[in-house]
């Protein structure tokens, strides 16, 4: 048992894991300020004040970001590889907002008023982008 663990935790395997996360988790708050920035109505001081509509929106397109970023993690060739195709994702997870708020009228200021339908829907569709995306950034045979 021993000899498994030090197998399964040498050197490469850590510094990998910790390369990795750490790259993985500025990406994703980068992805954070950026979608943050890039949406009309102020995600953070919405969740502030309370407002369930917007943490539900922001939440559902966090997790749309994060499915096919680990997704990439699991078959990228090297962190430049992982970071193209994270930044990939990203660009599609915010296409889906813009895609969302053109079939959602007045969507931003719906979830800003705290409409949980405009919330929930808009969380589900960047989710289900996510699945899609995720799927289409796994190598083929």
């Amino acid at each position: 048992m021993l000899e498994a663990l030090r197998i399964s935790l040498n050197a490469g395997a850590v510094t990998g894991f910790v390369v990795y996360i750490v790259v993985a988790v500025i990406l994703f708050a980068l992805f954070q300020l950026i979608y943050t920035r890039l949406t009309p109505h102020k995600e953070f001081a919405l969740i502030r004040e309370g407002n369930t509509a917007a943490a539900i929106a922001l939440g559902g397109s966090l997790i749309g970001f994060a499915l096919p970023a680990s997704n990439i993690i699991a078959y990228s060739v090297s962190v430049l590889d992982f970071v193209v195709w994270v930044v990939i994702a990203a660009i599609v997870q915010l296409l889906t907002f813009l895609g969302t708020s053109l079939v959602v009228k007045d969507l931003s200021a719906r979830i800003a008023r705290g409409e949980l339908a405009a919330a929930v829907y808009s969380a589900s569709v960047a989710i289900s982008i996510g699945f899609i995306n995720s799927a289409c950034m796994t190598p083929s045979a």
